[in-house]
């Protein structure tokens, strides 16, 4: 199981069954976008992870000692990080779900969302990544994600910055993902003012 996006603070797939979790250490775990990195916890160390260890020694996917220590500096802030990430999100997430401009709002923390009964079993907080709709289309989502003055347009996720995207212009003309769709990452700035710069560029 990919456990990048809610962080081990917010799940624990090994508690729910998972053999093998991955995570993306550049993203949350890193939480500072100044590393590249990624890891593998298995539950037991059997023979398919001593397969998964050999192809690691052989391939030299180590990282550098550098990127250790600013993972381990990072680890350090996690809880308060992911605790700061999901409450910012969920505040978001509220509004969004409020404004006229918006046909959906995709987020596990909202009692709307289809997958919510599951996320609030499994999950102690809901982590700072959320998908809208945007009505109008393709040329409504772009202008929204132009209009943004405290969001950054870029592919990522998991740094104490707030980044805005439309994915489909990123994935392509072969894409599925809808094409007002804008993907957003909501970083450790104040809920008040990320709430502001979306209700502006919303035209609201």
């Amino acid at each position: 199981m990919d456990n990048t996006w809610p962080s081990p603070t917010g799940q624990q797939p090994l508690a729910l069954g998972a053999d093998l979790v991955m995570h993306a250490t550049t993203k949350y775990l890193g939480g500072h976008s100044d590393l590249l990195g990624g890891a593998v916890i298995a539950r037991t160390a059997d023979d398919f992870f001593e397969r998964l260890r050999a192809i690691q020694r052989i391939g030299g996917a180590a990282p550098s000692p550098f990127d250790c220590w600013l993972l381990l500096r990072s680890i350090r802030t996690l809880p308060y990080r992911m605790r700061a990430h999901s409450e910012h999100a969920q505040r978001v997430a509220e509004f969004l779900t409020t404004h006229p401009a918006i046909e959906t709002v995709h987020y596990p923390g909202l009692p709307t969302h289809p997958g919510h009964t599951i996320a609030r079993r499994q999950m102690r907080q809901y982590g700072g990544m959320l998908s809208i709709q945007v009505r109008g289309g393709a040329e409504a989502a772009i202008r929204v994600a132009g209009r943004v003055k405290l969001f950054t347009q870029a592919t990522s996720l998991g740094g104490v910055e707030s980044l805005i995207e439309h994915r489909a212009s990123v994935e392509g003309p072969h894409t599925t993902t809808p094409a007002n769709l804008l993907r957003i990452s909501v970083g450790l700035e104040h809920p008040d003012d990320l709430i502001d710069d979306l209700a502006q560029a919303l035209g609201a």
